[in-house]
């Protein structure tokens, strides 16, 4: 499956799609990966392995409809199968969401709907819960609002702080994420957003959880 990766810092989830690929175990092939950030570490290992990168910064005062056009436009030159979202930082626009329709997909460091946002390891530290995680899910117009594809949990242990609790739900982000890469690749997981709304009802068909 030729899927295009964005990242906008280190790249570590990029890295572990790259792993499991390289390994067997990920049936995806990444034909780009686009940036926001042109010191994004993530560029430069893509470069390494010989992936196409492309940067489109985004400064205050840019037009930002205008640049949702020139990522749209710039990643279905790559004609993906699958657009993976691994450390964007950035609200995608209708354009890309249009273009792409049920394609896109996330990782976000929390077990939503619970802490979504850029603070999910800091917001489950503040809200006292025992147990938070990591989730993959389709991107929709909301942020981090759509339909859930798989779990992992990750415990909040007493002394954790922000950094040493994010450090463990990556732990888990670099082993589901390329497994629902692969399973999305070989079949397992249709992307139909409707079915898996209703898959709410029925987290057997959809929901994975692994234990910790």
């Amino acid at each position: 499956m030729d899927t295009v990766v964005l990242a906008s810092g280190r790249g570590s989830n990029l890295r572990a799609i790259c792993r499991a690929i390289d390994d067997g175990k990920c049936k995806a092939r990444i034909v780009g990966v686009v940036s926001d950030k042109r010191s994004a570490e993530a560029l430069e290992f893509a470069e390494a392995r010989g992936i196409p990168t492309r940067v489109l910064p985004l400064k205050k005062g840019d037009d930002r409809d205008q640049w949702n056009v020139d990522l749209t436009d710039h990643v279905a030159s790559l004609n993906p199968e699958l657009v993976v979202l691994a450390g964007f930082m950035r609200i995608l626009g209708s354009p890309f969401l249009k273009r792409f329709p049920g394609r896109i997909i996330n990782v976000h460091p929390a077990l939503l709907p619970s802490f979504p946002g850029h603070n999910g390891p800091r917001d489950a530290l503040d809200a006292g819960v025992r147990v938070t995680g990591c989730t993959v899910h389709i991107v929709d117009d909301g942020v981090d609002t759509g339909p859930i594809i798989a779990q992992a949990a990750v415990p909040v242990l007493p002394d954790d702080t922000p950094e040493t609790l994010h450090a463990r739900i990556q732990v888990q982000e670099h082993r589901l994420l390329p497994a629902v890469i692969s399973r999305i690749a070989v079949g397992e997981i249709e992307l139909n957003p409707l079915k898996m709304k209703a898959a709410h009802t029925d987290p057997s068909k959809y929901l994975s959880v692994p234990e910790v």
